[in-house]
């Protein structure tokens, strides 16, 4: 079995360099393997990305339905929600594509079909990763790039290079937010068996909760997703910036910059918890 990537984050460096470039190769044979497997089938390719296109699409749609009644919502235009929806969706989009499998780990667990994964020389959670690579899940990032670009054409923004910087800076430290939430939230599964829901109420949950503006939510639902569960740092603090908003909770306007660090403090902390429950894991001991 290859050593954990944490372990050999211990050894040095060198090591841990040599495990990160093991993992990446791993996981690109196997999204390859799985993106030949789609295009075998290219009609119904088509027609599962166009569904995910659809289904996702009505979320925004409802948005826009409010919009027919209401001239703002919680305070915030239909642009600036747009803005909001969009940067959201694609970074969610990103990482349910490339981490979406990692959330049937409960059921690996169960039926033991994980202690294959274990004895192939390779990073499990690359392989566990990259099994069953999705590509209909494009439709959920296609979807939430259209958004976004509506919402950067049509809000109210004085356009600085730094702001425009911000917008690549919030998908893509926004995505490996919600990629550490998968991983930990795998990781709890490995004492958790059945705690699939639990981990789709902080990902798939959380990116419904960021789609609208920190000013419907109580303070206290506030509070949460800035400093237990740092999903605030995914949309709502880069984008308060770029808008010139106030923030939430009287916090300081710098956080706006802070999501690369939150990010990889949130991978570091998600690698973490998924040695300790790969540690834990004793099979199902039929």
């Amino acid at each position: 079995m290859a050593e954990p990537l944490s372990d050999q984050l211990e050894e040095g460096p060198e090591s841990a360099v040599r495990a990160l470039r093991n993992g990446l190769r791993v996981y690109g044979l196997i999204v390859a393997m799985w993106v030949r497997s789609t295009m075998t089938y290219r009609a119904s390719f088509l027609m599962t990305t166009l569904a995910g296109f659809t289904v996702t699409a009505l979320d925004f749609i409802a948005i826009l339905l409010m919009f027919s009644h209401v001239d703002a919502l919680g305070g915030y235009s239909l642009g600036e929600i747009a803005f909001l929806y969009g940067a959201v969706g694609t970074a969610f989009g990103l990482t349910d594509l490339t981490m979406g499998s990692v959330d049937r780990l409960g059921r690996r667990v169960r039926d033991g079909t994980l202690d294959a994964l274990l004895v192939r020389p390779a990073p499990v959670l690359a392989q566990f990763a990259a099994d069953r690579f999705a590509l209909r899940r494009l439709g959920r990032i296609t979807q939430g790039l259209l958004v976004l670009t509506y919402g950067l054409i049509t809000v109210d923004v004085d356009w600085t290079p730094l702001k425009a910087l911000m917008v690549p800076m919030m998908v893509l430290s926004g995505s490996a937010i919600f990629a550490a939430v998968f991983v930990a939230g795998a990781a709890f599964q490995f004492w958790a068996q059945d705690a699939a829901e639990v981990q789709s109420s902080f990902t798939y949950g959380g990116s419904t909760l960021l789609q609208y503006p920190p000013t419907v939510f109580a303070e206290d639902l506030v509070r949460g997703v800035t400093f237990i569960v740092p999903l605030a740092f995914v949309n709502w603090l880069p984008a308060l910036y770029v808008l010139g908003r106030p923030y939430p909770l009287d916090l300081p306007q710098q956080l706006a910059f802070a999501p690369p660090l939150v990010a990889a403090v949130c991978c570091w902390a998600a690698a973490l918890a998924w040695r300790a429950g790969l540690r834990s894991y004793r099979s199902t001991g039929s």
